[in-house]
């Protein structure tokens, strides 16, 4: 690339976020295309599940395997993941099929009603109590674990944090919600739903769709550095969940249930 520096100009080479489509099928069946950072992917199909109401414990989710999927060298590229999921075969026609892209996880949804989706995890009387001190720490603890940022400048980061701030798992991606849903996968596989107690941290801005998935897994706080959409907090209200934004520089504007926070 040149780079351009007042009058001057160089030229150099420089590091990109990776960023490649996902096909996740279900048994076999298309359900949805999604733009993300190669990497964590089994996280990322696992978390999306939940997400879309499609499975809420480890056991549902039998397996997930990479299909079919070639370059012309014939070579698998790893770009389609395919769940087994236990139990009834999921109605997939009740679900989205289409290209969501890295910015926007909610594209091709009719209406606000569609997608507030019913938890089965009710987060509203957990007894999470955060010490403000441990609040403030999150973002430079979450900033620590963003390897792939320090070199490419351009990607998410979410992370799920116990609730005296030990960080538990970071992931990184060109999307906000792909980022959410590799750590909600992750806590999926390893048999930690719900996640009673513990903390959620996103480097941008909460989004409706990040608030509801924070609930879908059973989180009752979700902090991010930028700003909450109006509907977030709406969503947090009613559902009883702590919604933290503008958490930077030892500070924070706390829009619903401050009284997590002591």
């Amino acid at each position: 690339m040149v780079r351009l520096d007042g009058d001057g100009r160089s030229v150099r080479p420089d590091s990109l976020a990776a960023e490649e489509p996902l096909e996740i099928r279900i048994g076999g069946e298309a359900l949805t295309v999604t733009m993300r950072t190669p990497g964590h992917d089994f996280d990322l199909v696992a978390g999306f599940l939940v997400g879309e109401g499609l499975v809420g414990a480890t056991e549902e989710l039998a397996a997930l395997r990479y299909c079919a999927g070639t370059d012309e060298d014939g070579a698998n590229t790893y770009n389609v993941v395919d769940a087994t999921v236990r139990g009834a075969r999921p109605a997939l026609s009740a679900h989205r099929n289409l290209l969501t892209t890295s910015a926007c996880g909610l594209c091709g949804r009719d209406t606000v009603d569609a997608v507030r989706t019913r938890s089965r995890w009710d987060v509203a009387p957990d007894p999470l109590t955060v010490p403000v001190a441990v609040l403030y720490d999150l973002p430079a603890r979450l900033r620590a674990a963003q390897r792939a940022f320090d070199t490419t400048g351009g990607l998410h980061a979410a992370g799920l944090f116990a609730a005296d701030g030990t960080l538990l798992c970071a992931r990184e991606d060109v999307g906000r919600h792909n980022a959410v849903d590799k750590v909600v996968g992750w806590a999926l596989r390893e048999g930690r739903l719900p996640l009673t107690g513990h903390l959620l941290m996103v480097s941008g801005r909460a989004s409706f769709e990040l608030t509801q998935k924070a609930a879908l897994a059973g989180l009752p706080l979700l902090a991010a550095v930028s700003a909450p959409s109006s509907l977030a907090v709406d969503l947090a209200e009613e559902l009883g969940l702590t919604l933290v934004g503008f958490l930077r520089d030892r500070a924070a504007n706390v829009y619903t249930r401050a009284d997590r926070i002591s």
